[in-house]
């Protein structure tokens, strides 16, 4: 497991954008990180991954040209650019990662993410 720490919450306004970033512990070598959130009284949604071996990447149909994550192998970093935001876009967003690939069948899974932060909040206002 690795220490997760997030940052770059905050509040904006609907049609805004926001930068997350989540610092990590180690090398980011051959793990799937991702970005997930929660919003009060919903389920988890697991908004993008990315497997550091390969490169790919996976989106949520609900972010899916609006939000795209990063990595920076340099300084142990992935990142979550989020523009055009949406009211419904507010939640606590958690980067988390699994010490193996995941795939397009099981990245939207979060209990195969065992490593957690403690969470940035994003609040989107009209």
């Amino acid at each position: 497991q690795m220490d997760l720490v997030e940052s770059g919450g905050g509040s904006v306004q609907v049609g805004g954008s926001l930068r997350l970033t989540c610092a990590a512990s180690q090398k980011l070598f051959r793990v799937t990180m991702a970005w997930i959130r929660q919003a009060p009284g919903k389920e988890r949604e697991t908004v993008a991954a990315t497997y550091t071996g390969s490169g790919r990447t996976y989106h949520a149909d609900s972010v899916k040209g609006r939000f795209a994550i990063s990595v920076d192998k340099a300084s142990n970093t992935v990142s979550l650019q989020m523009n055009s935001l949406k009211s419904e876009d507010t939640a606590m967003y958690y980067c988390a990662a699994a010490d193996y690939q995941l795939d397009a069948s099981n990245w939207r899974a979060p209990q195969y993410y065992s490593s957690w932060g403690q969470g940035t909040r994003v609040t989107v206002t009209s």
